[in-house]
């Protein structure tokens, strides 16, 4: 079954060409062109996705993306024409999932877009590796019942590994999880938030036995209990 897809965009001929693919691949779509029309949409529609450009009319996009994060967890992939690292971070710091730099090509564009809609799937429900659970609805963690504070960035990389326990993640692939395909994060990324996630999940952070390294390959999540 298809997926519902809000596109907020003021080209009203870029909307029509991002319909056209979205309904090619079986979603329904709605389009709107100004901002203060995507915070209503997304409201009423509840959508499964929002694709977001950045300069609309009446509100812009980095505005309606902060009002969309504080009422709900659906993904948002931010659409602009601006492309320095302070844009991009901004974004991605307001709770955007993924981000994409005009001009772009239509099928990489629908190939991000399946893979938060996957993401959205596989993260529905709770997540529970040995006595650390993890809420992707509620976006909590808990370990041995008690709550456990994350960052956006330390919450969607635990979540990854959680759905895929003892799976050994490359860098990369925890990178994509975290932030997408956003080329100005570097791989350094996953290390803090590892490092991080560690000094709150371990009984000694130094010789984790939950979040482990794999040498050579990258990190896993493993129920520690005996």
């Amino acid at each position: 079954m298809g997926a519902h897809v809000l596109i907020a965009e003021d080209d009203e001929g870029q909307a029509e060409l991002i319909r056209r693919y979205l309904e090619h691949e079986g979603h329904r779509v709605t389009a709107v062109h100004d901002g203060r029309a995507a915070i209503d949409a997304a409201r009423s529609a509840g959508p499964d996705l929002v694709i977001l450009d950045l300069m609309l009319p009446r509100v812009n996009g980095l505005d309606v993306c902060r009002v969309l994060r504080a009422e709900s967890d659906v993904p948002l992939l931010m659409l602009t024409a601006r492309s320095t690292e302070d844009d991009l971070l901004l974004g991605l710091d307001l709770g955007a999932d993924d981000y994409m730099t005009k001009p772009f090509s239509p099928r990489e564009l629908m190939a991000r877009a399946r893979a938060l809609l996957r993401r959205r799937v596989r993260t529905s429900a709770i997540l529970a590796v040995g006595d650390l659970c993890v809420d992707p609805v509620r976006h909590e963690v808990r370990q041995a019942g008690r709550p456990v504070e994350c960052t956006p960035g330390e919450f969607q990389l635990l979540a990854a590994m959680a759905a895929e326990p003892e799976r050994v993640f490359t860098r990369r692939q925890l990178l994509e999880h975290i932030h997408g395909f956003d080329r100005y994060i570097t791989e350094r990324t996953v290390d803090m938030h590892v490092m991080n996630l560690r000094k709150k999940l371990e009984p000694d952070p130094r010789k984790p036995v939950t979040l482990l390294t794999v040498y050579g390959v990258g990190y896993k999540l493993v129920d520690a209990a005996p």
